[in-house]
């Protein structure tokens, strides 16, 4: 098969190196890819946005695959698109808008989630001219306050204080300030809920559906989880605070209710889930839907995937995916991103990187994110610049090998966190 892969972050990266493996590929295309994908697959600057010219490459090259990595172009109703064209026969491995919705909108998930019965925090939800509604709402919560866009806002659109007159002050920025622009125009205050985090993650096509290997991520920049909110500082998979309990408690209240939901709506579904979940006591309550892969997520959840990923994509393409025989790998995978410090505020950029090559016997895979090449020597070009992904007989194991290699790797002004994963090694 011919693939086209559409995204240039770590999430893409991993997923091109495990599309790489298969048997099933002839050719894959990447756009626009970074640094270190080169040799994986053809690199192009075709702009995922612009539907059009990705349907022209697409007929250019007999693409059989789009692979879409992040969710704008799903959203923006990429696969509605192709769908309607009637110029190719392309399959897309993602949603239609509005089944994207679930994470195109806090509002509509929120809903979503309340009709099917479906645990999630009480919330409300107010658009622009209702801002003195908002504020009076504040009191009908207690804090911490939770406050988040309505719309997408790169992973940073969530805000949680203590403060009241912080809370009010971050609804008039989004409602009348322009904080996080179209994002912001409408916001849902949302239940504080107090418990352990982790991601669960599922393929679909509507009715069948694979459980993917779980993780747990880390947003805050800061250590001990301080400081705003990022796209992801590192991750860990599996989670070792995840019961067999709990997984079928997260299972039967949640993942078959919500793919039961899109059904009973009409919404076709054909792509990932991604369920981002609190653990209450023993009970799991959703804080967020997202239409495809997280990142860094992915880049420990591809790792621990034995079975052939563009098989998994035919599968989900061609009705089969309930014949599709999903292979876990037992051992853990921790990953720990380096950023460009000032992140997620301003940074600079166009380092030069040393020392992220892989290494002969190294148990994992340096997954890059905002990296450039230019006259054979590699650079810093966005705020995440690698994921340091290793691989273990358990997460301690798994870290050890990251951080060990992170410790090999130098460029200017390079941050990361020091305590992935600490917080759940203390539980074990």
């Amino acid at each position: 098969m011919n693939v086209l892969l559409l995204g240039g972050g770590g999430r893409e990266h991993a997923m091109a190196w495990k599309l790489s493996e298969s048997s099933m590929l002839r050719n894959l295309h990447i756009a626009p890819g970074n640094g270190g994908m080169h040799d994986l697959g053809t690199m192009t600057d075709v702009d995922a946005m612009d539907f059009p010219a990705v349907e022209r490459y697409v007929r250019k090259h007999a693409i059989d695959l789009i692979v879409v990595g992040s969710e704008a172009p799903l959203v923006a109703g990429i696969a509605d698109y192709f769908e309607a064209s009637g110029k190719t026969n392309v399959a897309v491995v993602g949603p239609k808008k509005e089944g994207a919705m679930l994470e195109g909108s806090k509002d509509f998930a929120k809903a979503f989630m309340h009709r099917h019965n479906i645990p999630t925090a009480r919330y409300e939800s107010f658009n622009s001219e209702q801002l003195a509604e908002a504020i009076t709402a504040l009191d009908t919560f207690n804090p911490p306050y939770v406050i988040k866009a309505d719309g997408l806002a790169g992973g940073k659109g969530v805000i949680i204080t203590e403060s009241k007159q912080e809370a009010c002050d971050t609804l008039e920025s989004m409602l009348k300030g322009g904080a996080f622009k179209e994002a912001g125009k409408r916001v849902v205050i949302e239940e504080f809920l107090a418990g352990q985090e982790v991601s669960m993650f599922v393929v679909t096509d509507g009715k069948s559906y694979h459980i993917l290997p779980s993780a747990k991520d880390y947003k805050r920049i800061g250590e001990g989880d301080t400081g705003p909110n990022t796209g992801g500082m590192g991750a860990i998979s599996p989670v070792p605070y995840l019961s067999e309990e709990f997984q079928q408690k997260a299972l039967n209240q949640i993942i078959i209710p919500t793919i039961k939901g899109l059904t009973k709506d009409e919404i076709p579904y054909h792509g990932f889930v991604f369920f981002g979940l609190m653990k209450v006591g023993s009970d799991p309550y959703v804080i967020e839907y997202n239409c495809r892969m997280g990142d860094p997520e992915t880049e420990v959840v591809l790792p621990r995937i034995k079975s052939d990923l563009l098989h998994l994509f035919e599968s989900l393409c061609s009705g089969l995916l309930s014949e599709y025989d999903l292979e876990i790998d037992d051992r853990a995978a921790s990953t720990v991103v380096m950023a460009s410090d000032g992140y997620p505020g301003a940074y600079e950029t166009n380092f030069e990187i040393k020392g992220a090559e892989d290494e002969p016997n190294w148990e994992g895979v340096v997954f890059h994110a905002g990296t450039k090449v230019s006259r054979r020597k590699l650079y810093t070009k966005g705020g995440r610049v690698l994921a340091v992904t290793g691989r273990g007989a358990t997460v301690e194991d798994a870290l050890k090998r990251s951080y060990a290699k992170v410790e090999k790797i130098k460029f200017e002004g390079a941050y990361f966190r020091k305590d992935i994963g600490a917080d759940v090694l203390d539980l074990a």
